[in-house]
């Protein structure tokens, strides 16, 4: 696959660590230059250096991509630094609220939870696209990472679901309207990987009980037909076959990256 990405630019938010910091390492392999963002400046930081330290092109831009001022600002230093924006991997989340019932939730919840990990893809989807839109050459593409909470219920996660369900309606909606302008937009829905957010998510469904964890990952992995949680760098791989020209005929599609857990209900 070397090389699919020659001189593209490419941002990728969430880049400072997990999914995010495996698809610089990948884009830039494959020889686009990649604008990094994340909020975690030192980490971000540590990150775009170690792509630059192997011969590649890195920016990084400290961004919290939930407010539309630093999203801007943030497409905005990309062009600047590049000249235009080719490619973007909207996989900034977090985990934002406690495992709860649906009707334990308060508006703040729900709140934060658009915020954070709908809203901030939003945000991010209309600021690249304008860019793609105006730019000389235009057109570029764009992935969105959602989860495979948001194919259906998620006990506990309610609001998380809703809004990784919502990134798959926002990423088909917008593949049907930009295509006569050259833009694809698909979205990566990603299952179980090796991340601090997992390992967050683990531990908290744990209760911080190191056997309690130890059983909920072996029940966890029981239900992954490959037995195995995900590397990053098997989703940057997807991410990037997405963004490059192998993938040219593919738009308003869910790419569904989890070893198999949810093939029972496809």
């Amino acid at each position: 696959m070397a090389g699919t990405l020659e001189g593209k630019v490419a941002i990728i938010t969430g880049a400072s660590s997990g999914i995010g910091r495996a698809a610089a390492m990948v884009f830039a392999r494959e020889g686009a230059k990649v604008v990094l963002a994340a909020r975690r400046a030192e980490a971000g930081q540590n990150a775009a250096e170690e792509i630059q330290a192997a011969g590649g092109t890195a920016l990084f831009v400290r961004a919290d991509v939930s407010r539309a001022e630093e999203v801007k600002a943030l497409v905005e230093q990309a062009v600047s630094k590049f000249g235009r924006l080719d490619c973007a991997l909207n996989n900034a989340a977090a985990i934002w609220n406690q495992a709860r019932r649906t009707g334990d939730f308060s508006e703040e919840d729900f709140d934060r939870e658009v915020n954070g990990n709908l809203k901030s893809v939003w945000l991010c989807m209309r600021a690249e696209l304008e860019q793609m839109c105006k730019q000389e050459r235009p057109g570029g593409t764009i992935v969105n990472v959602s989860s495979v909470n948001g194919l259906g219920g998620a006990p506990g996660g309610a609001f998380y679901a809703m809004a990784k369900a919502g990134i798959l309606a926002l990423t088909k909606t917008a593949a049907m309207e930009y295509a006569a302008d050259g833009i694809r937009l698909n979205a990566l829905v990603a299952g179980a990987f090796d991340t601090p957010m997992l390992d967050k998510a683990m531990d908290g469904a744990a209760g911080g009980n190191a056997e309690a964890r130890k059983t909920l990952e072996q029940r966890y992995l029981s239900m992954i037909p490959l037995r195995r949680i995900g590397r990053p760098e098997e989703a940057a791989e997807t991410a990037a076959w997405l963004c490059s020209e192998a993938s040219s005929y593919v738009t308003g599609h869910s790419m569904i990256v989890d070893g198999g857990l949810t093939a029972w209900a496809r």
